[in-house]
């Protein structure tokens, strides 16, 4: 039963920073191109632009 004094603080501690961290990555534009980076992936790069 002590163990849990310790589990349950430290799974809502992770879980907020878990949050947070989603939080800041959607506030700073992680998520605002979803497509580009596939498409940059299989893009050889080998054509040229007239």
């Amino acid at each position: 039963m002590s163990h849990l004094i310790i589990l349950i603080p430290a799974a809502l501690g992770l879980g907020a920073l878990g949050l947070v961290t989603f939080l800041w990555a959607l506030k700073s534009g992680q998520f605002n191109d979803l497509d580009g980076a596939a498409w940059r992936a299989i893009d050889d790069g080998d054509e040229q632009k007239p």
